[in-house]
């Protein structure tokens, strides 16, 4: 028997990646053995090219998700052959079955029969001794039913209840006994589970009495798509709108092959059991049995794994989009080490004020109330003018909330009367400000500081440093994802984990001024030790080297050959420390500075004395080209943020709300969602637009991050506006005009068409129907 820890299941696991993700076996064998020695994905990715062969961090990680499922099929597969063996009924066929699963379900199917579980009627039906009635009546059809049971018949119940005192008792039995071997025989449930899969439609319905409650849904009050071909976004608004009583939601078969009173499931199972109705004294009971299997076994519980199945893509591919827009908005351009003026903007409440300097160190807050009811809009206007005078203000955040449209508007008109001040606005997504002002994170960082305030600061931090600020909230509260609450919550905090750490690590850390939120998701680093590093830097100074590390309690040599290479240290003692060279790389720099017979000073930077020297001639036993070629490139760009370079779009300050658009208008907005079948992006009237898939360029789409991604500022064409339900269409085509056509991809011979449930929409219905698919426009 096999368990994930022997040679031969091991072997099996190593083999079945490497011909998955198409890798070497050795290239999988070494970043295995270095994920089980607990080198995080960041740290192989960037440190451990030769052993790994230059895989991926992308490549990692599903390397990491695939190893630990097939771990589990490896010790369920061990399990499995336990209790059977235990049962006296493994066979060395049974045997080969179960070690050539390559999937849970597939290998739950074998395991089936051989499960422990309470009595069935079937089984009572065997212990009575009914099972020869039922393989003589499967076996020689032309034999009479009830004269056949009559042999059959006990004089009294038995022990168990199980009355079989009449023939027809006895033929239900038997019929139980038949319903039950095939519902559980592998042969049989696999390929119609992959047939149905295959040929099925979802159906959703409106239920009754709900046409008001569900407007939501209006799409899916009658709605039929291929199983297999539906997209992610509506395969979760389906089962959101049953979860709600909203829709019913059912498999709708394929048609029969041939005319008869057998579906197509039921004429499949009769197929596999070696019967056809041929006019014999049996055939009519066989049928019955056929029907009672697909009705009360196997439509059900098929119904129900299939409609698992669908669930568990839609919810990894909306996880999916959720952890690329993360990804996208964590690395969006940073304005850098410039004052920030943070407006949180409210109406009744007022517009919160914060003023941060170049390092996020907040200098000043305010209230301000240009708005509603007060309407001090020249006394907010002379506010703002003293706080940005006095602090030397550059730019002004401002978040994306209520009276948003109205405090840029205010901005705007206090650059205008002050362009000494030559300031820049920007427009913000406030989303998690909220939660982040009520955290403990900010009430360690702004423990003097009202928690009506706090969001101002994270708004203005944002802009300085994406990256760095949304660290410190949930990534769930950031709100770039679709139907987030509706996927397995354990699974998206999973992704958006090693999304945010990814990032961090992508980027590097300034140890001295990165807070605790952001150094524990260094790689190697956790909360413990990122607070020790911070207490040790506030009272010990800044750190001047890495080595000093060594001195943080709780932080040791493993740990530091993990994280050291991610942290950065600006103007300390050795201008590698600024860089991503690990120091186990330093001698390597001291070859190559030997070689080039520069010192370090002259030669970071330099490239074209960095190019002058070959790779080759610095590869030995103990550093290989893959390390060499990274420390070249590092020597080149020192510390260099790979992030872009921060630019904002340009608002229209003629257009206040939705109300203010007219189709025609070209307009310049910022992605803030990108899904697959399109893009929202804000304009600055209080609610995003949508791009719809169709509308993003002049050649055919399939996916929405293929050409944009969050926090991309694009120009862009109103298509439709609609006031009543707060919903903007909008094009990126270069030719909008023709927004009622859309691009199609090539077709592909024998491919058949999707199911036609209407004609193909223009763009501007195409993009309603997607509103609908996210509710109010968001999932």
């Amino acid at each position: 028997m096999k368990d994930s820890s022997t040679p031969d299941a091991q072997a099996q696991i190593l083999a079945q990646i490497s011909a998955e993700l198409q890798l070497r076996p050795a290239q999988i064998a070494a970043a295995i053995e270095l994920l089980d020695g607990g080198a995080t994905v960041a740290f192989i990715a960037r440190y451990r090219k030769e052993a790994t062969g230059g895989m991926s961090d992308e490549h990692l990680r599903n390397l990491e998700q695939r190893l630990g499922y097939l771990r589990e099929l490896a010790q369920r597969r061990a399990q499995v052959l336990r209790s059977i063996t235990q049962q006296g009924k493994l066979t060395p066929a049974l045997e080969a079955a179960i070690a050539a699963a390559t999937q849970k379900q597939e290998l739950e199917d074998i395991y089936l029969p051989y499960k422990p579980r309470v009595i069935t009627r079937a089984q009572k039906a065997r212990d009575a001794g009914l099972a020869p009635l039922a393989d003589a009546l499967s076996g020689d059809p032309a034999l009479d039913p009830l004269h056949t049971a009559q042999g059959f018949v006990r004089p009294e119940k038995s022990e168990d209840g199980a009355d079989f005192t009449t023939a027809q008792a006895c033929l239900d039995g038997a019929r139980d006994i038949l319903v039950e071997r095939w519902a559980e025989d592998a042969a049989l449930v696999g390929p119609l589970r992959t047939w149905l899969w295959g040929c099925g439609l979802l159906r959703a319905t409106l239920r009754e009495g709900k046409q008001d409650t569900g407007a939501n849904f209006r799409d899916y009050f009658d709605y039929a798509e291929p199983i297999a071909r539906v997209p992610s976004h509506r395969a979760l608004a389906v089962f959101r709108g049953r979860a709600q009583d909203i829709l019913d939601v059912s498999l709708q078969l394929p048609e029969a092959s041939a005319a008869g009173v057998l579906n197509a499931p039921q004429q499949r199972i009769a197929a596999h059991a070696g019967w056809a109705h041929r006019g014999r004294a049996a055939d009519d009971w066989l049928q019955r049995c056929v029907q009672w299997a697909w009705r009360v076994k196997l439509s059900l519980s098929l119904e129900r794994e299939l409609f698992g199945q669908l669930r568990e893509q839609a919810e990894a591919q909306a996880i999916s989009v959720f952890g690329a827009n993360l990804r996208d908005l964590l690395l969006a351009a940073p304005a850098g080490p410039k004052v920030v003026m943070g407006l949180d903007p409210g109406i009744r409440t007022g517009v919160k004020v914060a003023v941060t300097d170049s390092t996020g160190k907040l200098l000043d807050t305010a209230t301000i109330y240009p708005h509603e009811p007060r309407r001090d809009w020249e006394g907010s206007l002379h506010r703002l003018a003293a706080l940005c005078g006095r602090h030397g203000v550059r730019v002004i955040a401002i978040g994306n909330g209520t009276a948003s449209r109205e405090t840029t508007k205010l901005a705007g008109e206090l650059a205008r009367q002050h362009p000494e001040l030559a300031l820049t606005q920007v427009v913000v997504s406030e989303a998690g400000a909220s939660v982040y002002s009520a955290s403990e994170i900010a009430s360690r960082e702004l423990p003097d500081t009202d928690v009506s305030l706090r969001g101002a600061v994270s708004i203005a931090r944002r802009i300085q440093d994406p990256l760095a600020e949304l660290v410190k909230i949930d990534p769930k509260s950031i709100g770039v994802g679709q139907y987030q609450h509706d996927v397995d919550q354990a699974q998206l905090a999973r992704r958006l984990d090693a999304v945010v750490e990814d990032c961090v690590n992508h980027v590097g850390v300034d140890i001295n001024t990165a807070s605790p939120p952001l150094l524990a998701r260094v790689a190697g680093l956790n909360t413990r030790i990122a607070e020790q590093i911070v207490r040790l830097r506030d009272t010990a100074g800044a750190f001047r080297n890495r080595r000093q590390l060594l001195d943080v309690p709780g932080l040791g040599p493993r740990t530091f050959e993990q994280a050291a290479g991610f942290l950065r240290i600006r103007d300390g003692d050795n201008p590698l420390d600024c860089s991503g060279v690990h120091p186990e790389s330093y001698p390597l720099v001291e070859r190559i500075l030997a070689a080039a017979g520069q010192p370090i000073q002259v030669m970071m930077g330099n490239a074209n004395a960095l190019k002058a020297l070959r790779a080759e001639q610095f590869v030995d036993p103990a550093t290989g080209i893959f390390t060499v070629r990274d420390v070249l490139a590092e020597l080149e760009k020192p510390g260099r943020d790979p992030r872009p370079e921060f630019k904002v779009a340009t608002l229209d300050d003629a257009l206040q709300s939705i109300k203010d658009l007219r189709p025609g208008m070209k307009l310049e907005g910022t992605v803030t969602n990108v899904a697959a079948f399109g893009a929202f992006v804000d304009l600055g009237v209080h609610c995003d637009g949508l791009v719809h898939v169709s509308q993003l360029a002049d050649r055919f789409i399939k996916d929405a991050a293929e050409v944009v991604k969050v926090g991309d500022v694009v120009k862009v064409t109103v298509l439709e506006v609609d006031v009543g339900r707060d919903r903007i269409a909008l094009s990126m085509r270069s030719r909008p005009a023709e927004a009622g056509t859309t691009p199609r991809a090539a077709p592909r011979g024998g491919q058949a068409k999707p199911p036609a449930r209407t004609a193909q929409p223009a763009a501007a219905s195409a993009m309603a129907q997607a509103f609908a698919r996210l509710g109010k426009g968001r999932g």
